[in-house]
């Protein structure tokens, strides 16, 4: 029983369960009125005059259209994944949260400064703060992930900027801010899993642990 538990631990539900609101909320975006993305698109006037802050947490979960959402939840589904089985449930979602906010947030800092008042949305914020999050845990953590590499990592992380910055209506700073959160709050959650499995280590404990 203590052995089915474990395993059912390890699944990663939270990856699976961000992937199919995003989804949903997709597929309701679908029906006649569009409500949903006009009311939660990241846009600087509706945030500053309106003072409708919520649209910096639910723009992260609205796409433009059916690849923008594919190639968003593809990276989720599979990187999210191996991250959550890594991290645990809670430290996988609070910074996949806190990713997409923290890159909408210096998007929205940037649209302002540069007098730019075009909405903006997606996941892409969220998504390159699990590159982020990537980053730290290989560089910090004394974790050895399968088939994943600091080269690996860097070059990921280059191609995606790379394509964001040659590519067209694409909201650059909230990949920069998701990516900056990611990885500070990776920084922190890594050194935290290096000093506890040492503290395991010494203690004669083995195994990885929740975080």
């Amino acid at each position: 029983m203590a052995e089915y538990i474990r395993k059912l631990k390890a699944l990663p539900f939270i990856s699976a369960v961000l992937v199919a609101i995003n989804v949903g909320i997709y597929v309701f975006c679908q029906l006649p009125g569009n409500v949903l993305v006009e009311r939660g698109c990241l846009s600087a006037v509706e945030i500053i005059v309106n003072e409708e802050y919520g649209r910096i947490f639910w723009s992260m979960f609205l796409h433009a259209d059916s690849s923008h959402l594919f190639s968003n939840m593809i990276i989720l589904l599979f990187m999210g994944a191996m991250i959550e089985k890594e991290i645990g449930h809670f430290s996988f979602a609070a910074i996949y949260l806190a990713s997409g906010i923290g890159g909408n947030m210096l998007s929205l800092v940037g649209k302002i400064a540069s007098n730019d008042w075009a909405a903006s949305l997606g996941a892409s914020g969220a998504i390159f703060g699990l590159d982020g999050l990537l980053l730290a845990l290989v560089l910090i953590s004394n974790r050895r992930m399968e088939n994943v590499t600091l080269g690996r990592v860097i070059l990921m992380i280059c191609l995606s900027l790379y394509n964001g910055f040659t590519g067209g209506n694409v909201d650059n700073l909230a990949h920069i801010g998701g990516l900056l959160v990611g990885f500070l709050l990776g920084v922190i959650l890594a050194v935290y899993i290096r000093i506890s499995d040492k503290v395991k280590l010494d203690a004669g404990y083995g195994g990885q642990g929740e975080y």
